[in-house]
């Protein structure tokens, strides 16, 4: 009996020595100078490669700078309070007089999301277009980390769409770095981000596609930049942004002819519109008090004239600083303030721009002869 057991143990014995020199030879872990190998990137030696990878780091590097100055603009909607029964008797005064106050102090808001916007300023000025704000009682606006304020209209511009919002906190806000587009060119890289369909903080790319687009029916003044970015619903009144992370656009608008065609109010002009309305609250404009109308060939041809470009004065109000400044019926205007007169647009837009009270030269056209005439910009009150 004792031998068998004694055979028992030294077969179990040895079991586990075999397991234990199975396991150590299937299973020794890697030496620890020994380092797992990656599979090299095939395309980094590639002729271009390295120019898209700088490409994207771009676009995330703006995103990442330019988001927290983006707002998403809410309307507040107060919902109906519930239908009380109000108790007859003193005794249900108490039980009535904390429903009422419950009612008043809980007031509940259906929130309804308009579009967005771009803080302009750190004291809490922005940005934004006025048909996302137009015809809206209460106004929440909501920043990219979720805090949210009430905000104030401080004035609109319907003629260029534009409109100027405030938000109040003691502690300032983060502000983009702002463009230009004078130099833009077409086919240049550009980056939208806004709120469509209330998906906060998306971003889209393209490039621009055309500048200075106008007769389009969106706004009285229009000079926009062209993009296939896209900008779907919910995105007007967000930035446009350059390949170096400037605001160069207030994004507006899409083409009802199809899509990959949207349109941006370049920074100059809102720039211009967004500090009257900050400063004075309103938008002062230029005005001549005339009637003009494009110079078509067929016009050119009956006023003898042998150019395609100006503008010819069809009406001179009374009492008009064009009247002061001696325009007559038939003038064709041909250089405001030394820059040409192309067509009409470009000289309503000049005249718009100008300073009210500004002496600004005029050559025109009067029989076949050019002369130069002066006159005092007005004040456009419309």
């Amino acid at each position: 009996m004792k031998k068998m057991t004694l055979a028992v143990f030294c077969l179990l014995v040895g079991g586990a020595a075999l397991i234990n020199y199975s396991n150590g030879r299937h299973e020794a872990p890697l030496p620890a100078s020994q380092p797992v190998s990656l599979q090299p990137n095939i395309y980094a030696d590639l002729e271009g490669y390295q120019d898209i990878v700088e490409l994207q780091n771009a676009f995330i590097r703006n995103a990442k700078q330019v988001k927290p100055t983006v707002v998403s603009i809410n309307s507040l909607v107060k919902m109906p309070s519930a239908n009380r029964k109000f108790r007859k008797g003193l005794d249900n005064w108490f039980s009535n007089f904390k429903n009422w106050l419950t009612d008043s102090l809980k007031k509940k808001y259906l929130v309804e999301s308009l579009g967005s916007g771009v803080i302009y300023d750190s004291r809490g000025y922005i940005l934004t277009n006025y048909h996302v704000i137009e015809n809206v009682d209460e106004i929440m606006v909501r920043l990219m980390d979720q805090r949210e304020f009430s905000a104030k209209v401080i004035g609109v511009d319907p003629l260029t769409d534009l409109a100027v919002l405030k938000i109040f906190s003691f502690s300032s806000f983060p502000v983009p770095a702002f463009g230009t587009t004078q130099s833009l060119g077409v086919g240049e890289w550009v980056m939208a981000i806004g709120n469509p369909y209330g998906l906060n903080g998306t971003v889209t790319v393209g490039v621009i596609s055309g500048t200075q687009r106008s007769d389009l029916g969106i706004a009285t003044f229009e000079n926009f930049l062209q993009t296939d970015a896209s900008i779907n619903p919910g995105n007007s009144g967000g930035p446009l942004i350059d390949l170096d992370g400037n605001v160069i656009g207030i994004n507006t608008a899409i083409a009802e002819i199809g899509s990959g065609v949207g349109f941006a109010i370049p920074m100059e002009m809102a720039t211009q519109i967004a500090d009257s309305l900050i400063n004075e609250g309103t938008v002062e404009r230029g005005w001549l008090g005339a009637g003009i109308q494009s110079l078509t060939p067929e016009l050119a041809v009956s006023f003898a004239v042998s150019r395609e470009e100006g503008v010819l004065v069809n009406e001179v109000g009374t009492g008009t600083p064009a009247q002061r400044a001696g325009l007559l019926q038939g003038d064709i205007i041909i250089n405001y303030d030394g820059q040409t007169v192309l067509d009409s647009k470009s000289l309503q837009k000049l005249v718009a721009e100008s300073r009210v009270g500004k002496s600004v030269r005029l050559k025109i056209i009067r029989e076949g002869i050019e002369k130069t005439v002066f006159v005092e910009v007005g004040k456009n009150l419309s």
